[in-house]
């Protein structure tokens, strides 16, 4: 009879035939239909690889809102590009004394492994019932079974929120490679000398980082000098900028048109009224292709 540490090498070897590290699995976790309720939709319908990790699918609510996994149902806030998001910093309150960070509008999710755990859950995305359920659809794969117990223990499986943890945190783990943040634009190769900007795109970077001209670069930059390679162009912070109630997507998705989104004030987090309406700034990186914009597409 094999030894249990025999029997964890044997898995642990099943597995990466078929997932040679966490972040391939991870990767086939984030393009499974078969962890919704209806096995229509995946992460990957909401973050499109072929388009900056956004939806681009038309709805009732142009691309405003997502669609559901029940072919009905639409959401009331714009899904973000998962790009760069691996960079966001866990919900916090900073030096300033201000709240930054964490995934979601409203930094619901403290960080990338709670936000993949936030559409399989959610009624009006993947709609399943709860954890159980989702744990359920990984046991009717063998190949998710032996990885997930070579990568995360043997035990894994014992306990659904060890399991459905396990899940998230390979999620995060794809979502944290190379490929969801190559700093590979104009701007980045202008910065690394292997590339001339042309005399409207330097004009275009004077402007926005000029504190005289436009100050984009105060809720846009993180690094402290332009000049300074990695920028994500987002402080993550969050702020109320006047953007409107989209009356006409809020038709189309049955949401009451007069109901205030509370922004970072409906974070379980945070109860102070002054930060109702206040949302977390994004990232402009890819933002000629991620449109439309702002919370409310």
């Amino acid at each position: 009879m094999k030894s249990a540490i025999a029997m964890l090498v044997l898995t642990a070897s099943a597995a990466q035939a078929d997932f040679d590290s966490v972040e391939a699995l991870g990767e086939a976790l984030f393009f499974d239909v078969n962890l919704s309720a209806n096995r229509t939709q995946s992460c990957a319908s909401c973050h499109d690889p072929d388009h900056a990790f956004v939806d681009i699918r038309e709805t009732d609510a142009g691309r405003a809102f997502s669609l559901g996994d029940d072919g009905a149902s639409l959401g009331d806030r714009n899904a973000p590009t998962v790009m760069y998001a691996m960079l966001t910093p866990p919900f916090q309150i900073n030096d300033m004394g201000f709240y930054m960070g964490g995934q979601f509008w409203d930094g619901s999710a403290h960080d990338l492994a709670a936000q993949a755990g936030g559409p399989p859950l959610n009624p009006i995305e993947m709609g399943m019932p709860d954890k159980a359920s989702v744990v359920a659809r990984l046991h009717e794969n063998d190949d998710y079974i032996a990885a997930l117990e070579a990568y995360f223990g043997a035990d894994v499986f014992d306990d659904t929120d060890a399991a459905y943890g396990a899940m998230t945190a390979s999620i995060a783990a794809y979502e944290s490679t190379d490929l969801f943040a190559p700093f590979d634009s104009k701007y980045d190769r202008a910065l690394r000398g292997e590339y001339t900007m042309t005399a409207q795109e330097a004009l275009g970077q004077e402007m926005f980082f000029s504190k005289d001209a436009t100050n984009c670069s105060m809720c846009h930059m993180i690094k402290q000098f332009p000049t300074d390679e990695g920028e994500v162009f987002t402080a993550y912070e969050y702020h109320n900028i006047g953007v409107p109630t989209n009356v006409p997507g809020r038709r189309a998705n049955g949401v009451l048109v007069g109901k205030i989104d509370f922004g970072l004030l409906g974070n379980a987090q945070v109860n102070d009224v002054i930060e109702m309406g206040k949302f977390r700034t994004p990232t402009l990186r890819n933002v000629a292709v991620t449109g439309p914009y702002m919370h409310n597409g």
